[in-house]
């Protein structure tokens, strides 16, 4: 008999869940978002459901906990593992029988991706990579530390090796992101620090960048990237290879 087929049928992977913020003020936009970059995961991952559910939209993510009925990896769409992920989601996750992986800010090969996407913007713009400044725009916290150490954090690893300048600006805590551009050249990108393109992109970043005459600089948030996905599809497999060989 010829053939490759195994006589031990494969075990199906973990369910996955993505989960974000969302936009309490008009939750409906921020889950067909995230909808649509589950089914962009699921097409790298066919071997697995992958859904999502934003914490802003009632009941989505308890509802999404219910269709798994078993095991599920969460993935936060978050870039720091701070108050949402390490409190809020969890309290939200109690008694489910889930594991919260690494959040998308922390993921390593983040940092690549930044780098080739302000490469090509720097290209498109004709402008060398060492005259090129970059503005790392973040959220930030007023309340707690988590957030800005992940942006202050990622913007050190950026500048290990970006040839130009790179700063963090925050919307919620000092310097802000319109002072820091203040202090920036001519030859300015600013690359928001967020996993979506929400209001905080939309609105705050872009009003303090227009304050300080730089609204061109601005870049679609990192968390929007094309790569994205793949990097989630990657952990989610990482995450069941760890689970297999425990």
């Amino acid at each position: 008999m010829s053939g490759t087929r195994s006589p031990f049928p494969k075990a199906p992977a973990t369910e996955a869940l993505i989960v974000a913020h969302g936009q309490p003020s008009d939750p409906a936009p921020a889950e067909a978002a995230l909808a649509k970059l589950a089914a962009q995961v699921q097409a790298l991952r066919p071997e697995g459901p992958v859904r999502a559910a934003t914490m802003a939209a009632p009941a989505a993510l308890e509802s999404a906990l219910a269709t798994a009925g078993g095991p599920v990896l969460v993935y936060p769409l978050f870039m720091a593992a701070g108050w949402f992920v390490t409190d809020a989601l969890r309290k939200r996750l109690a008694g489910a029988p889930a594991t919260v992986l690494r959040p998308l800010g922390l993921d390593p090969g983040l940092e690549a991706v930044a780098l080739r996407g302000l490469r090509v913007s720097a290209a498109r713009r004709g402008w060398s990579e060492g005259e090129t400044e970059v503005l790392l725009a973040a959220h930030g916290s007023a309340t707690g530390t988590a957030a800005g150490r992940a942006a202050q954090g990622f913007a050190a690893a950026l500048a290990a090796r970006w040839p130009g300048p790179v700063a963090a600006g925050f919307v919620e805590q000092a310097p802000g992101v319109d002072e820091v551009a203040r202090g920036m050249g001519a030859r300015m990108l600013c690359l928001p620090f967020f996993a979506a393109n929400g209001n905080h992109v939309r609105d705050d970043v872009r009003t303090a960048l227009a304050a300080a005459g730089r609204a061109d600089a601005l870049l679609p948030p990192l968390g929007a990237h094309p790569a994205v996905p793949e990097l989630i599809a990657a952990a989610l497999r990482a995450a069941e290879g760890l689970g297999a060989a425990a």
